[in-house]
């Protein structure tokens, strides 16, 4: 067994983790998905302050999102983890993927987003990535590296593309698939983000892909007034659902569990994406978790 170029061989799996992939090996056959609300009341005084600094690129929602959702991988290291040809391996960075519609029209095209995460970032650095992400994403014309190879295959007459396209989909089956034809492609990242509230959509489910090597996928609704259950009693207070669907190969119900409460408290208290992602929780944290 051998380490890939993203990511190290886990040699001392235990034996669950072992057996599984060869009992389940496609990840589409093992996705669990789960949906929680998110009080926003917080976060939504937080993001006036914020945007203050910067009011030529305010600071939103899905860049916080984004921040929780790194943090969160970054402190819980199994999140990291992901299956590919029945063997399980450890991702060497934690980051995150979007699609960005150049523009609101039914003909407008669409890109990627892909951010590389450091372990010393914050809220600033993911407000300042994505910031200079969309100046160049969003400039006519703009095509990603992903979108640039596929639209070469796509150009080519289909008796030479599909034979290329069905042995590159085997050299990525098999781990084999140069590093340059994958660098810009969302489902080689750690998590995947959808902002279907951008558009007007409620949050809902989106499977994983067989292809490539993301387990966790987050689809985030319209923010707006819920219903929030609390002593009893209904109140409608600012919020968001967030669907989440993961690999459930790579850890348990309970290790699942408490890193989407971790997300769900760094969103309702929007100071710890100020800290650096790499920085553990205080016991005092760890506390409110349980």
């Amino acid at each position: 067994m051998s380490d890939r170029f993203d990511a190290d061989y886990i040699k001392d799996a235990d034996s669950m983790h072992f057996i599984m992939p060869y009992m389940y090996p496609d990840r589409c056959d093992n996705q669990a998905f789960f949906t929680f609300r998110i009080d926003l009341t917080r976060l939504n005084e937080y993001l006036k302050k914020k945007c203050q600094s910067d009011p030529e690129y305010k600071y939103n929602l899905f860049q916080c999102i984004v921040t929780a959702a790194l943090k969160t991988i970054t402190l819980r290291s199994r999140l990291s983890d992901f299956i590919h040809d029945r063997k399980m391996y450890h991702r060497r960075e934690v980051s995150a993927a979007f699609t960005v519609k150049q523009e609101f029209t039914d003909e407008g095209g669409e890109v990627l987003a892909f951010i590389h995460a450091k372990p010393e970032w914050t809220v600033d650095d993911v407000h300042n990535e994505i910031k200079r992400q969309l100046k160049k994403l969003k400039q006519k014309g703009y095509a990603d590296e992903s979108t640039s190879v596929m639209d070469r295959f796509n150009r080519l007459p289909k008796w030479i593309s599909g034979p290329i396209v069905s042995f590159i989909c085997h050299l990525e089956k098999k781990g084999r698939i140069p590093k340059a034809l994958v660098e810009t492609d969302p489902y080689h990242s750690s998590v995947v983000l959808a902002n279907l509230g951008s558009i007007g959509l409620s949050s809902g489910y989106h499977h994983l892909t067989n292809w490539g090597t993301t387990s966790l996928f987050i689809v985030i609704g319209t923010a707006g007034k819920l219903p929030f259950f609390e002593n009893e009693e209904v109140t409608f207070r600012d919020g968001v659902e967030i669907g989440i669907t993961v690999d459930e190969r790579i850890a348990d119900g309970f290790y699942f569990a408490k890193s989407m409460k971790m997300l769900k408290l760094m969103l309702e208290e929007p100071e710890l994406l100020e800290r650096p992602m790499n920085e553990k929780m205080s016991d005092e944290l760890w506390a409110k978790l349980k």
